[in-house]
């Protein structure tokens, strides 16, 4: 099975239980609205499907970036990122996959080598050039014990979290094997609720107590209880959000016995599975009495335990009897810089290996350094350089040679009086605050004890600027001949604010209007109705004020009467009922919603088969229902007008509402004469009506040919036989989804 009829299975297959009637009834009980689902999980057809217990991830769709660079990231929520792939999105179902066979090792262009052990809770996002795409968090829900058998009754046994959505799992065994059997395919399945009589051969359901479940299967034939229970690939299945489709997203598959780790040859080992990193910039110099080693410490990989030290080793390059002798140091805590190794031979040659110390043991293959011998002084170098400055600076010190020890001094003194540290010579380790006229002297030490020159420059701070630009807030309000402003800002010095109106064309409109410092809102008044406005605000101090801030708009004021038909709505589902709310609108009024004709200020002719029935079409609220699909309509959005009637006159607004529609697909279409006629397909939607039709004839009539439903299996087949049989083959056909799905021309073939 190919990896895209793998995950198609899984996440879409079997969706009988989730669409029709039992859809309905989840919408009416709320478990729809998913509660614990995260508000990032992908949208269908994209989908991240991930297998927690083979560290696997599969990443579906995401055809909208086909050729680009996808990143995957597993968060453990209180640690951090755990693991991260890059990949390229490839065309297809499965745009790519993580630890599996034909897929991406973790650690692919992050750098981050390790294969992160997924657990209940991770979270695990995919995005492109920064921006998020999409989550999906692992679910807490697994099997915990292998298949029970009891004559001809196999039982499953596992663990559901309480955040988890009961109605969102299923229970599924595999077993090639089944094949053969009356069950006739390579599973078996169980969905919440009570033993149902399956079309196969047995009878399953599963049951929840407190945070545990149970799945039972009830066989009609013992030998085939004995090949499930012996199959040993129990499996639970967990998603977070259902569609009105019945799509499965941020979906988790928990495999019972499956071993983590890598998925393929080459991949990182596991968190647990190898040594810790080692230090980094390591060198290693010759120094009276020893070798001086400096270091930058080891950070642990994400996921595993703490760096607790070092191990710090000088080699002989002598070898006597196939013995070399070494001479190292144990240096605790992660935090540690370096090390001084002593008691070496004046005349020896040595290597130097470093390593990392942790729970897991030592960092292998360990970092190793040739010792040096440094008779060049190092050279420091302060960052910004000295001037003058309008704010305080951090002023950051370092050295050209790595493991140098750097001091300064603030006082006016050189830090250094003949090799010997002065009294007020502070020993740098963060960037330095200069908040009034100084002048930083400094002075560096490498490794094997040679001095830098003494370096200064001297900060000149004017304490005199005008403040940053404030910034907007998002969600101004709007209102009769006037808008309501609002802004942020951080500087304390801020000792007021203006306010600048502009036209369209940029002209000013009037002077600036200002407020003090504590006040960081203000109502434009006396703006005319429809007019276009952009605002500007900006800052004062003692100094003045500062820059502008960008413009915000155009933001137009409204008049005494305001017709709002509300926020255009999409994905809507052919046969619900749709609301076209007037909320917002001034109220007390006259109103009339209007059907126009989609991309026109027409109404839409009588009879068009776009037109819909209106209910309370006169008040601020109407509705209707968005009728099944039927030939010859669209799935074209469909326009609504509110207009709204008073005393100064009549304002309109319009509202598009975008139909949802299914897909659909004809696989085949065959005809004998006089003996059978039979299209078939498949469909995204179960329970849906597929009526087959002819093309139209020269009148424009067209010729249905019968209807299917689809079938739990995503597939539909009209068969007709004998006398209903179309006296000629039709040549071509169309297959239309009262969803509003379409399919054709298919042509039909003879015999």
């Amino acid at each position: 099975m190919s990896p895209f009829e793998r995950i198609k299975s899984l996440s879409r297959g079997r969706r009988v239980a989730l669409a029709g009637a039992m859809v309905v009834s989840l919408v009416a009980t709320g478990l729809l609205t998913a509660t614990s689902a995260s508000a990032a999980v992908p949208s269908f057809p994209d989908n991240l499907v991930v297998f927690p217990n083979r560290d696997f991830v599969t990443v579906e769709g995401y055809q909208d970036h086909i050729g680009q660079t996808a990143t995957v990231e597993v968060t453990r929520p209180g640690v951090g990122v755990v693991g991260s792939a890059q990949a390229v999105v490839a065309a297809g179902d499965v745009a790519f996959e993580i630890n599996h066979p034909g897929g991406v090792c973790w650690g692919a262009g992050t750098g981050l080598n390790v294969t992160p052990d997924i657990l209940p809770g991770d979270i695990t996002t995919i995005s492109f050039a920064g921006g998020n795409a999409g989550d999906t968090t692992a679910q807490d829900a697994y099997v915990t014990a292998d298949s029970a058998l009891a004559g001809n009754t196999v039982t499953i046994t596992g663990h559901i979290g309480a955040d988890v959505i009961q109605a969102n799992t299923e229970q599924r065994i595999i077993e090639p094997a089944l094949t053969d059997t009356v069950i006739g395919r390579r599973d078996v399945r169980a969905l919440p609720g009570p033993m149902t009589v399956q079309d196969n051969g047995y009878s399953s359901g599963m049951a929840f107590s407190g945070t545990t479940f149970t799945a039972t299967y009830v066989f009609d034939d013992p030998a085939v209880a004995t090949i499930v229970a012996n199959a040993g690939g129990a499996r639970l299945m967990a998603w977070q959000v259902v569609d009105p489709a019945g799509n499965r997203q941020g979906l988790t598959i928990a495999e019972f016995g499956e071993l983590g780790g890598p998925g393929m040859g080459g991949c990182p080992n596991g968190p647990l599975q190898s040594g810790p990193a080692g230090p980094t910039s390591v060198t290693a110099a010759n120094v009276a009495g020893g070798i001086k080693l400096t270091w930058t410490p080891a950070v642990a990989v994400p996921g595993t335990p703490a760096i607790t030290g070092y191990r710090a080793t000088a080699i002989a390059a002598t070898s006597v009897n196939g013995e070399q002798v070494e001479i190292g140091r144990r240096i605790a805590g992660q935090a540690a810089t370096g090390t001084t190794i002593t008691g070496l031979s004046a005349t020896e040659t040595y290597t130097i290996e470093v390593v990392s110390v942790s729970s897991v043991g030592l960092t292998f293959p360990p970092v190793t350094a040739i010792p040096a011998t440094d008779t060049i002084a190092p050279i420091v170098t302060a960052s910004p350089a000295g001037g003058t400055f309008a704010v305080p600076q951090n002023v950051t010190l370092s050295s050209n040679e790595l493991g140098s020890q750097i001091y300064y001094t603030t006082d006016g003194v050189d830090p250094v009086q003949i090799d010997v540290l002065a009294a007020t010579a502070v020993s740098y380790t963060a960037p330095i605050t200069v908040a009034a006229n100084t002048t930083i002297k400094f002075v560096a030490f490498d490794p094997t004890g040679n001095v830098s020159l003494i370096g200064a420059q001297t900060y000149t701070i004017t304490n005199t600027p005008t403040p940053d630009a404030p910034t907007f807030a998002a969600n101004p309000v709007i209102g009769e001949g006037q808008i309501t402003l609002s802004w942020t800002a951080a500087d304390p010095s801020i000792t007021g604010y203006g306010v600048q109106v502009y036209a369209a064309d940029g002209t000013t409109v009037g002077a600036v209007q200002e407020t003090l410092a504590a006040v960081t809102t203000l109502t434009v008044t006396g703006l005319v109705e429809g007019t276009p406005y952009f605002f500007t605000v900006k800052a004062q101090n003692a100094n003045g004020y500062g820059l502008e801030s960008a413009k915000l708009g155009p933001l137009s004021p409204l008049g005494a009467v305001v017709a709002n038909a509300g926020p255009d709505q999409t994905e809507v589902v052919r046969n619900t009922v749709v609301t076209l709310t007037g909320a917002g609108s001034t109220t007390g009024l006259t109103y009339a919603w209007t059907q126009l004709a989609t991309g026109t200020v027409n109404p839409l002719p009588a009879g068009d088969p776009a037109s819909v029935t209106l209910a309370g079409a006169n008040t601020l609220s109407a509705s209707y229902t968005l009728p099944f699909y039927e030939y010859p309509m669209t799935n074209a959005p469909l326009t609504f007008q509110l207009a709204v009637t008073g005393p100064s006159g009549t304002r309109t607004d319009v509202v598009v509402i975008s139909p949802r529609s299914d897909t659909v697909v004809i696989t085949s279409a065959r005809w004998r004469s006089n003996r059978e006629f039979r299209v078939g397909g498949t469909s995204t939607t179960i329970g849906s009506i597929i009526t087959v039709r002819s093309a139209p004839n020269a009148a424009g009539v067209v010729n249905v040919l019968g209807t299917a439903t689809v079938t739990a299996l995503g597939t539909w087949d009209l068969r007709i036989r004998g006398g209903s049989v179309p006296p000629a083959n039709p040549g071509t056909v169309f297959a239309d989804s009262n969803l509003g799905g379409t399919a054709g021309p298919f042509t039909v073939a003879n015999g």
